[in-house]
């Protein structure tokens, strides 16, 4: 694999909720930690914007609970939280971790570069998304190809 490959972003969707309020996340920690505010801030800035209840069910957006798996390691399934709900022993990883940052806005079948707090370079893929019932009024299926979403 090239390096270019290995380092290449997916398209990635966000809910404009979910943009504004890391974005303010980001403004918020940027003084303290400001490498993740800016990784944050990164992927916000490249995501497609899309009204909540458009944004289809399988992409992760706050709260979803997602199954990904790194390279040839067994697939793991983690929920996507704030950071004052992240408890890694109970499977809810923080959007501010360099995992966390890098499944926001994915789908199914797509892979992502993202960089370890030791530095190493991994791919991830994801597996599966599933949306607590409360956010189950979004977009799935076909739609997602007439509305032009990333597959």
């Amino acid at each position: 694999m090239s390096g270019r490959s290995v380092t290449r972003k997916p398209k990635i969707a966000l809910s404009t909720t979910d943009h504004d309020r890391l974005s303010a996340l980001a403004a918020t920690i940027s003084r303290r930690s400001p490498d993740i505010a800016d990784a944050l801030q990164t992927e916000l800035s490249r995501g497609k914007l899309v009204a909540d209840h458009l944004l289809p069910d399988d992409v992760v957006r706050m709260g979803s609970t997602v199954t990904y798996q790194v390279e040839e390691a067994a697939a793991r399934t983690v929920k996507l939280v704030y950071p004052a709900e992240a408890d890694i022993d109970a499977g809810r990883v923080s959007v501010l971790t360099p995992i966390g940052t890098a499944l926001l806005g994915l789908s199914p079948g797509q892979t992502m570069p993202w960089m370890t707090t030791s530095g190493d370079l991994r791919r991830l893929l994801i597996v599966a998304v599933r949306q607590d019932a409360s956010d189950r009024n979004a977009v799935s299926g076909a739609e997602r190809v007439a509305r032009g979403f990333p597959t």
